[in-house]
């Protein structure tokens, strides 16, 4: 099954996935041959209810698990052949990360909670600065770089979060459930600022959300259910 709306190449290919977990004597069947492609420059949105997997596919595609059977690869990257240490820097590279509860470190100020991915790579004190403030300023929080997260709203935390994700210019932004700990209008600036990221910075989006209203911001949502991926929503 083709899920690649543009027939071009995929940036995002994930091909006959199996992803089982082992709970003591038990085998947890998560995700079953399981195909999905996503070009280049989409926002794309992924559905499904509590358990369905949604995480565990995200998890797949950041190279933060590996399947149980199949071959997920990522800009050209196999990245179930990849070593521990080949696929941590590779990570690095490729991939920025947004989380529903924002997983800021509250002893750091905002500048220094963007500042961490940068940590990993051969950037100088001022490049990494420069790129701080770059990423602070696309988030529009460059006037709360020195605040610390207890005095910032759900909302600035969250923004926070995507500067983070953003500031070592990944190839694929990656967000797992980015309004779900937000009321309405905090998440609906949340939408505004991914899609401006999408369609003005070019970057490729995939989101895992449950909310509809959050969905119908991405380009394109396909479902997933039991381990299996559908284009219509689950009955």
């Amino acid at each position: 099954m083709n899920e690649n709306p543009t027939g071009g190449a995929a940036l995002v290919r994930v091909e006959g996935v199996d992803k089982v977990f082992h709970r003591g004597s038990e085998d947890i069947h998560v995700l079953s041959d399981l195909h999905l492609e996503a070009p280049a420059g989409e926002f794309l949105a992924l559905m499904g209810p509590s358990g369905s997997g949604k995480t565990t596919l995200l998890n797949l595609i950041g190279g933060l698990d590996r399947p149980t059977k199949g071959t997920v690869t990522v800009a050209g990257e196999r990245l179930d052949q990849l070593s521990d240490r080949r696929l941590a820097a590779w990570r690095a590279r490729h991939i920025g990360f947004v989380f529903q509860l924002y997983n800021l470190m509250p002893v750091l100020s905002a500048e220094r909670n963007v500042e961490l991915p940068l940590l990993l790579t051969h950037l100088s004190h001022a490049e990494r600065r420069q790129h701080v403030a770059a990423a602070l300023a696309m988030v529009g929080l460059s006037h709360r770089a020195k605040h610390y997260p207890r005095t910032l709203s759900g909302g600035e935390q969250q923004r926070v979060g995507i500067a983070r994700g953003i500031v070592t210019d990944p190839t694929l932004l990656l967000c797992d459930e980015p309004t779900g700990d937000l009321d309405r209008k905090a998440g609906d600036e949340i939408l505004d600022l991914l899609q401006a990221l999408n369609r003005d910075q070019g970057k490729t989006i995939v989101m895992v959300t449950h909310d509809p209203h959050a969905s119908a911001r991405a380009a394109r949502t396909v479902y997933l259910n039991k381990g299996q991926l559908s284009q219509e929503p689950v009955k």
